[in-house]
């Protein structure tokens, strides 16, 4: 017999994580941005001069779905692009003044989701290691799955 949905990790995460969004939103359209936009600035805030490769990188998305955002991030006044000067098809990504006062303001988002969950930041940070150890444990199998297939 198949297991009741509810039963399913995969869609206890995936419906946990679009209740998380959906409890970011509106704070988040009160700031301006998306929800993916905030994961960018948060990227940078991390790396400031990011390549846009190295952005689509670490949020585990494709280059071409990352560019549309930074350039309304961009015309926000939120991030700079910049060209490299010894390889032009190479964009960095730079946090401006008002992008990190952006994520200061951002800080709440934390907050609401420990005190919409029920759960202390202690069992939120261990959630989150353990969520982290499956991430990478994924990761690291399908990596070494496409290092094994032929070109």
């Amino acid at each position: 017999m198949h297991r009741p949905l509810d039963d399913h990790f995969c869609f206890t995460l995936y419906a946990t994580s679009m209740a998380i969004t959906r409890t970011y939103k509106p704070m988040l359209d009160d700031l301006g941005i998306t929800y993916p936009q905030y994961l960018m600035l948060t990227a940078l805030a991390e790396q400031n001069g990011m390549p846009v490769g190295a952005i689509a990188a670490r949020l585990g998305l494709e280059s071409s779905t990352v560019t549309p955002p930074v350039k309304r991030l961009e015309q926000a006044g939120f991030v700079q692009r910049k060209r490299s000067t010894t390889d032009e098809r190479q964009v960095t990504v730079h946090l401006t003044a008002a992008g990190r006062s952006l994520l200061t303001k951002c800080k709440c988002l934390g907050d609401t989701l420990i005190e919409n969950s029920g759960v202390s930041e202690t069992q939120l940070a261990s959630l989150n290691r353990q969520l982290q150890k499956i991430h990478r444990a994924l990761c690291d199998k399908l990596d070494a799955s496409a290092r094994r297939k032929p070109a």
